[in-house]
């Protein structure tokens, strides 16, 4: 266990040498994996733009110390400013290096109920989904009140280590899901990702997604309350993405709904992002930072990609294995192998996956598909958030729901299950954009 002297004195350390601009010395302090994972440049520009929120730095709080769910030494710092404050909080390992780091809200805001989901009309259980060599921990959502078996959903949340319910800030998008669709009558499974619990746990894309998903699928198969026939992926981001890769491992999914699924190549993606969070914030995302994000994704598009190219040389950090996998992936012309029923959904306010660089691809490959639905929701973001004129970085601080729309529609489409198809798709083409 690290020293609990040390570690404060560390993370304070750290912290300041952020706060001078001197992120090459700080990441000095991290252990190998970390330092393979966050650069010097990708530090200095996510710590420059949480402290513009914050006005002119005032100091350091006082630490606390705890203990993370892996074990490790946990230290929390408050960075104050004259108009407000966030938090640095900084794992330690064994031997005192920093192996996790993250800037979170000085006082988090707990998430609350939406106001679509009911608590009373559905009971939750936990659950281990996988097997014994890779297991991570679930939850189970049940209506309680069905005259017979319920459609069953599994939820894969967006591309990072993410938990059961794609936590970040006071927002949980995958459990706004699983509440507003249990309250409608739906049994919904969502996991933690392989990668929450340990960043190492999966060489590649498939290894992330596939293994945990198939094993959530048959668990929910096998529920007394669920319907065997009728069970779903239900997959937002990157989960969108993969949703094809786990229904052509299982065709009898009986059906596929994509939240905001990326059809671009993901390397070209990450530059129009950048590209877009320049031109919007060029204080908090510099040019410099838009070349970094050019040269590496130049590199995951290059032949010289290798499974042994450094990890700090590519695209968020992941390795040379995962991009290799990723690059080889189409996920469009995946699902056009599918005769599969489709729900594709998209946020036109959305700058991360566009209507026009994403949800084009899908409409390209899949036309002609009398299977295939397809939505636009005028004032959603990334997450389906509602909002007005055009969605920033800062608003993924802000307490919010996903819209009660795409939850109804997603559960009506649900309901219609493979039989039904034909007596709802008239209703829901006739709200198609």
């Amino acid at each position: 266990m690290t020293d609990t002297t040390d570690a404060p004195a560390t993370a304070r350390t750290v912290v300041q040498l952020m706060h001078d601009g001197r992120c090459d010395e700080a990441v000095t302090f991290f252990g190998p994996v970390l330092r393979q994972v966050v650069t010097a440049e990708a530090l200095q520009t996510v710590w420059s733009a949480e402290a513009r929120k914050i006005g002119d730095f005032t100091g350091i709080g006082a630490p606390s110390v705890d203990q993370a769910a892996t074990g490790d030494l946990r230290v929390t710092l408050p960075v104050k400013g004259e108009g407000g404050a966030f938090a640095v909080v900084m794992s330690f390992d064994n031997d005192g290096l920093v192996n996790g780091l993250r800037l979170a809200p000085a006082e988090p805001t707990v998430w609350t109920v939406p106001p679509y989901a009911d608590p009373k009309a559905f009971h939750e259980q936990n659950v281990i989904v996988g097997v014994s060599s890779s297991q991570v921990p679930g939850t189970v959502t049940l209506p309680r009140k069905t005259s017979r078996p319920a459609p069953g959903v599994v939820l894969l949340s967006g591309g990072g280590p993410f938990d059961r319910d794609e936590t970040f800030g006071p927002n949980k998008p995958l459990k706004d899901l699983a509440w507003g669709l249990a309250t409608r009558g739906v049994a919904v499974l969502r996991f933690d990702k392989v990668t929450y619990g340990d960043p190492n746990a999966a060489a590649t894309m498939r290894e992330e997604y596939l293994p945990h998903a198939l094993a959530a699928v048959q668990a929910l198969r096998g529920h007394s309350a669920v319907n065997p026939a009728r069970v779903y992926i239900v997959g937002h981001s990157m989960g969108a993405r993969v949703a094809p890769l786990v229904a052509v491992a299982d065709p009898t999914i009986a059906g596929l709904v994509l939240l905001a699924g990326d059809s671009q190549p993901m390397h070209k993606s990450a530059v129009r992002v950048f590209k877009h969070l320049h031109a919007t914030d060029p204080e908090a995302f510099p040019e410099a930072a838009v070349k970094l994000i050019e040269k590496q994704a130049a590199l995951v598009a290059s032949d010289e990609l290798t499974p042994d190219t450094p990890s700090s040389d590519l695209l968020f950090g992941f390795s040379g294995s995962y991009w290799l996998d990723v690059r080889a992936y189409d996920p469009v012309a995946t699902a056009g192998g599918l005769d599969t029923p489709m729900l594709v959904l998209q946020g036109a306010r959305d700058y991360q996956v566009t209507v026009a660089d994403d949800l084009a691809g899908w409409k390209n490959g899949l036309t002609g598909r009398q299977n295939v639905t397809f939505r636009v929701y005028d004032q959603a973001d990334h997450h389906f958030f509602p909002g007005d004129g055009p969605s920033v970085m800062a608003d993924l601080l802000k307490p919010q729901h996903v819209d009660v729309q795409v939850i109804n529609d997603v559960a009506r489409w649900l309901g219609a299950g493979r039989a039904g198809w034909g007596r709802v798709l008239a209703g829901v083409l006739s709200r198609a954009r």
